[in-house]
């Protein structure tokens, strides 16, 4: 199975991510992470929608999509040629000794705490999927209480001229 990361450009208007995950539900399409905010023009919003498939099921998403009336553009985020990042916030149990441990993996990763606790620490790491992945890996060894994440969300790179 493959992985698309696909960025649409919408309306912004009441109904629209109604439309869009009931394209994918309608179709037995699972979406694996989703995100969604507004533009720099009101008028639009940005959806960044993550599904695994084949080939030939993740065209086909594509291809409904575009026939979304309130979808203005497609573009699919490929790894080199995008920027992709995820936001996660995890709150980790921590005595005075683990809380020096940690504080140490935090600044390894150029991760924030944003919350301190007399048992617990609270962290913010930004970045792209192998990043996170690789924290949370190494937070094993702590009793994490809660994590959350916000998705994926991404933009297509800049393009050069070529002179």
């Amino acid at each position: 199975m493959k992985r698309r990361v696909f960025s649409l450009l919408v309306e912004n208007r009441a109904g629209v991510l109604g439309r869009v995950s009931g394209m994918f539900s309608r179709r037995g399409y699972n979406i694996d992470s989703l995100t969604v905010g507004v533009t720099e023009n009101p008028e639009f919003s940005r959806m960044t929608v993550v599904a695994y498939g084949d080939e030939l099921t993740l065209d086909q998403i594509e291809k409904q999509l575009l026939k979304l009336e309130d979808v203005i553009t497609v573009d699919i985020l490929r790894s080199g040629s995008s920027v992709c990042r995820e936001l996660i916030l995890i709150k980790v149990k921590a005595n005075r000794e683990e809380k020096q441990q940690i504080i140490s993996l935090v600044d390894v990763f150029r991760a924030n705490i944003v919350d301190v606790a007399p048992d617990s620490l609270m962290i913010e790491i930004t970045g792209n999927a192998g990043k996170i992945e690789s924290f949370i890996k190494l937070m094993d060894g702590f009793e994490i209480e809660s994590l959350v994440r916000t998705g994926i969300t991404g933009l297509p790179r800049g393009k050069f001229e070529e002179e």
